[in-house]
């Protein structure tokens, strides 16, 4: 297959007015267009480009206001809200990021909420973010039904993935994002894509039949919880306690029947962060440090989120796209398509 290289700025730029393009304000596309953008250079392709139909899609079915203008609402001393209103997490998370920042210093903790969100592409930005900063996040979205949790018969949960970043010193941050179903849902798209099979048990068909084809699983069928009853205890707490806490949807409670094409999970986020500063004495990424070098000692040749930030990304950083999906993105930012 023909491959060409764009630089992550070039991306950039083109991903921006693919969004413009297909109904997103100036704001909205900037952020998406980035997060899109990094996330295709750090090699998360399951969150990158292959994303763009979807955003698409879903932009075009008017399932989501690209034009929303997040609202922040202080309601606690340790605790902002964020109405996304049905606006994309990104843009609502940026909008509170500066006052949420300053409370977390302030308090030594706090916890922002954002509700009728749509959260699509990688989780981890959110956090490690943070933890640049010195500061530790974590991080919790539920999506939409595709989850069968154990001892259940049908979907009711999302995929609900967790981010968590932490700052090491010396280091690049620690940093995970990943669902609590046995793999990502763009995944199993990409494998059914590729024509690829998984591992056997990564997902039932449609009579509820253990499956490792990526087409079974989607074409009726769905994910299950990694870890079998423990995944699924983890994944019906980040259910509860986004949409209990945020005041979104449950995975199954909206109804996306009347915008044929859309994608995105109309839900909530949260997102906890600590200043380490108010605790112990010692500092906390100095003794991350110590924790990281022991595990280096004992064979484990690298930690989560460290492989990624090896090679450090800049904006000419070089992106490989085969020539079919750059001219499709050109063209979707021309309104060919």
């Amino acid at each position: 297959m023909d491959k060409t290289t764009l630089t992550r700025e070039a991306l950039t730029r083109l991903l921006e007015r693919v969004f413009i393009a297909n109904g997103c304000s100036e704001t909205v596309a900037g952020i998406l267009a980035a997060n899109v953008a990094n996330a295709e250079a750090a090699k998360s392709y399951s969150h990158g480009v292959f994303r763009i139909e979807g955003f698409v899609s879903t932009l075009r079915s008017g399932w989501v206001d690209g034009t929303a203008v997040p609202v922040v609402e202080d309601v606690a001393p340790g605790f902002l809200r964020v109405d996304a209103r049905n606006g994309f997490a990104q843009p609502a998370l940026a909008a509170a990021r500066q006052a949420f920042v300053a409370r977390v210093r302030r308090q030594g903790v706090a916890l922002l909420a954002l509700r009728d969100s749509h959260h699509f592409g990688a989780l981890w930005p959110d956090v490690e973010a943070f933890a640049d900063e010195g500061l530790i996040a974590l991080s919790m979205v539920n999506s939409m039904t595709c989850s069968v949790p154990a001892g259940a018969v049908k979907p009711v949960l999302g995929t609900n993935p967790i981010a968590f970043a932490a700052p090491i010193a010396g280091k690049a941050p620690l940093v995970f994002d990943f669902a609590t179903t046995t793999m990502a849902h763009g995944d199993v798209q990409i494998a059914a894509r590729e024509g690829r099979t998984l591992p056997e048990g990564t997902g039932v068909d449609r009579d509820g039949v253990l499956t490792g084809d990526p087409k079974a699983i989607l074409e009726g069928g769905a994910l299950v919880p990694f870890g079998g009853h423990k995944g699924s205890a983890i994944s019906l707490m980040v259910e509860l306690m986004v949409a209990g806490i945020s005041g979104g949807n449950f995975s199954f409670e909206f109804d996306w029947s009347g915008h044929p094409g859309a994608q995105t999970p109309r839900t909530g986020q949260i997102l906890l962060a600590i200043d380490p500063s108010h605790g112990a004495g010692t500092a906390f990424a100095d003794r991350g440090r110590v924790l990281i070098d022991r595990l280096a000692e004992a064979g484990f040749a690298s930690y989560p989120g460290a492989r990624r930030r090896a090679v450090e990304i800049g904006p000419d950083t070089e992106v490989p796209l085969s020539a079919e999906v750059l001219a499709r993105l050109q063209d979707h930012a021309e309104g060919r398509t």
